[in-house]
């Protein structure tokens, strides 16, 4: 089976790439357009300086000195230029290498500054310097200090470092994270519908899928679905209702002819007569399903007393066939369902060992399970699921309406219970069906 597309996935990932490209694009742009901007020489690497300030120490006086860490010493052989001047907050200084006479002006006030990069457009680039304010554990420096130069713009790195990458960083982790959260949110209802939808069954007839939580574009399919199942509302009213006519307008005409037929003396007119009952049970059947789907009423049952009412009522037809009947209590459960027709699912199912089964029947009472037994000749196993099909017959001219197990299975389905074909000891067939405990 083909899968069905995923929403949520173009929804989810196709922003993301389109915000990545996007931003991949700007990037790039940004970068062009430094590049043509910049147009100065080397700036000062700005690295030196976390290196220099570790190298600045106090002094027992209380002045500022140089400890020659080896960091410092791998920047001087890297920058045989190197040349700083550190300052703090109450004038005090310290200078390594030669400063340019052109920075004399700024000793001493450098603490008034707090960053700067300072260029030079002339090789070999010695003015070339940065001005930073650095926090470390003797207190606020305020560095000026060339070192190793770096060759690419400084617009380029100024515009990476401050404004590009972390836009970049916070659009991709807000992409990552919020586009799945809306998609998600925006869903939330289609998932409640489907939710709702999924409870929806013969039984819940007039319910339909609520709109209020679905996005705008997804209102159409819900309406549309609900007006599919008002449709088919109406259709089965419109059937329940010839059923319930049909049903109602040929037990009239029924009972008057059973009445004429058996008062009749012709043989061949009493021979009708097992046509007028299977016809009279057929109309009873096709009431019973209409009250099954309409009137159903759940009590708390004693599956022991609708046995032995059923028993009794049908010991006269058993015996007069030749037959005997039976009832077993082994153990009772209570149980729920509608009393009248679990009592037509028992009658049903004796009448059918009766008719297609042998002159032996026993009813059982297991906890909330009822057996039917008969010593008949069986049902094959290929045929257990069809007979529960409408007017089917295992033998075209058998006697019964062929409605009878149907109705035994709709009660069933009615109940959330199960019935299943068994094969009894002495080779006929075991009906149980189970309701399940309370």
């Amino acid at each position: 089976m083909t899968r069905s597309p995923s929403l949520k996935r173009p929804l989810i990932v196709y922003p993301l790439v389109f915000h990545f490209l996007t931003l991949l694009a700007s990037f790039s742009i940004l970068i062009a357009v430094a590049l043509r901007i910049d147009s100065g020489g080397p700036y000062t690497d700005e690295r030196i300086i976390p290196i220099i300030a570790d190298a600045v120490a106090r002094d027992a006086a209380g002045g500022l000195s140089i400890v020659m860490t080896p960091e410092l010493a791998d920047l001087r052989t890297e920058a045989t230029d190197l040349w700083f001047v550190a300052e703090d907050d109450g004038g005090a200084s310290v200078v390594f290498g030669t400063v340019p006479e052109n920075y004399a002006s700024l000793l001493g006030r450098l603490s008034d500054l707090s960053y700067a990069q300072l260029r030079d457009r002339v090789a070999p680039y010695d003015l070339a310097a940065v001005i930073r304010r650095e926090n470390t554990d003797i207190g606020a420096l305020t560095i000026l200090g060339h070192g190793a130069l770096s060759e690419l713009g400084f617009m380029v790195v100024f515009a990476t470092n401050t404004i590009i990458l972390p836009i970049f960083v916070l659009l991709t982790l807000t992409s990552l994270v919020v586009t799945p959260w809306i998609v998600r949110r925006s869903l939330a209802g289609v998932s409640r519908i489907a939710r709702e939808a999924e409870e929806i069954d013969a039984n819940s007839r007039g319910r339909r899928l609520s709109e209020a939580y679905v996005p705008q574009e997804i209102a159409p399919l819900v309406r549309a679905v609900n007006d599919a199942l008002r449709r088919l509302d109406d259709g089965y009213e419109r059937q329940q209702r010839f059923i319930a006519s049909a049903s109602h307008e040929l037990r009239t005409p029924i009972a008057v002819l059973a009445s004429k037929v058996d008062a009749a003396d012709s043989k061949t007119v009493r021979a009708l007569a097992l046509d007028v009952q299977r016809i009279a049970t057929m109309t009873e059947q096709l009431l019973d399903l209409h009250r099954l789907e309409n009137n159903r009423h759940d009590v708390a049952i004693d599956l022991a007393e609708v046995g032995r009412r059923v028993v009794g009522d049908l010991a006269p037809l058993v015996i007069a066939n030749g037959g005997s009947i039976s009832l077993e209590v082994v153990d009772n459960e209570p149980c729920i369902g509608d009393v009248a027709a679990l009592e037509r699912v028992l009658v049903n199912l004796v009448q059918n060992a009766i008719d297609h089964g042998g002159t032996n029947v026993v009813v059982r009472v297991l906890g909330a399970a009822l057996e039917v037994e008969d010593d008949g000749p069986g049902i094959p196993p290929t045929e257990r699921e069809r007979v529960f099909e409408p007017f089917h017959r295992l033998r075209p001219r058998a006697t019964g309406s062929g409605l009878g197990l149907n109705l035994v299975q709709e009660v069933m389905d009615q109940h959330g219970g199960r019935v299943e074909i068994l094969d009894a000891p002495s080779g006929g067939t075991v009906f149980r069906v189970d309701l399940g405990a309370v």
